[in-house]
């Protein structure tokens, strides 16, 4: 009897050995995981605090703008930058503030009409537009750029020049930034103010007093028209000499202007 249970106790010994050593183990992946989650948990926290320390100063900058004109852009410092270092003296650029109420309406319907003829209605992306250009690209055209004034602004003046999805997505941030907290007048006011029209003039009024010999507020809507159509290739058209595209451009704006119905028109805003 004495050694059946010896018998029992030792084909138990091993047994119980292993299932000691299998929770000796998965207690000490345990200690290991909450060790690694640990030491994880101090850099996470940092990243979730710079990523909402950062939105909060973005809506903070973006808020604050819609008030205070804005004395540069991201585009403007880049290009005194590259200037500057090429040894050359300043005035890197020419550009003057005009405010809303001296930009003649027909630069407002020549803006529209020639950049973003639902920018009255859209939230600052043109799901029509954007489907076109992407119908376009599939059927094998090129991959056009679909962007609204919203947009155009939102890289003009905070950020910089290309096409990665990093910018594109800060683009996307800043665009609804700027639809949620400013009005439409003061989107398009900000956009026609730093908008580069030729390689070293940004805005409608040092441009339009630089190629037309009058300030912006004097704009007629042919003038307007030609001044817009330069847009797309600041470095490209030249006010002072248009091209024959450049004037096709101008008279399908004039055409456009007219089509959207005039004047009337900028009462969507």
């Amino acid at each position: 009897m004495v050694d059946a249970e010896s018998q029992e106790q030792a084909s138990e010994s091993p047994a119980s050995e292993n299932a000691g050593e299998a929770t000796k183990r998965s207690d000490a992946a345990a200690k290991n995981w909450r060790r690694l989650v640990s030491v994880l948990r101090i850099p996470a926290r940092l990243l979730l605090g710079l990523a909402l320390l950062s939105i909060l100063l973005s809506v903070l900058l973006v808020g604050g703008l819609r008030w205070v004109n804005p004395p540069v852009s991201a585009f403007m410092l880049r290009h005194a930058h590259n200037v500057w270092k090429l040894d050359q003296t300043p005035p890197y650029y020419r550009y003057d503030w005009i405010p809303w109420e001296r930009i003649p309406p027909t630069v407002r319907l020549a803006a529209i009409a020639g950049e973003d003829q639902r920018f009255p209605r859209h939230f600052g992306f043109d799901p029509i537009e954007i489907r076109q250009a992407w119908n376009d690209y599939r059927q094998g055209g090129r991959l056009r750029g679909a962007s609204t004034i919203t947009q155009q602004a939102a890289k003009n003046l905070f950020l910089w020049p290309g096409s990665s999805w990093w910018r594109k997505g800060l683009e996307a941030w800043f665009t609804l930034l700027m639809e949620i907290l400013w009005p439409k007048e003061r989107i398009l006011e900000i956009y026609l103010n730093i908008a580069q029209f030729s390689p070293s003039t940004y805005g409608i009024e040092a441009t339009s007093t630089r190629y037309f010999g009058h300030p912006a507020s004097e704009l007629s809507l042919a003038e307007a028209a030609l001044l817009i159509g330069a847009l797309p290739g600041p470095g490209h058209y030249q006010l002072d000499q248009p091209s024959a595209s450049l004037q096709r451009r101008a008279d399908w704006i004039l055409d456009q202007s007219q089509r959207l119905g005039g004047m009337r028109y900028l009462k969507q805003l």
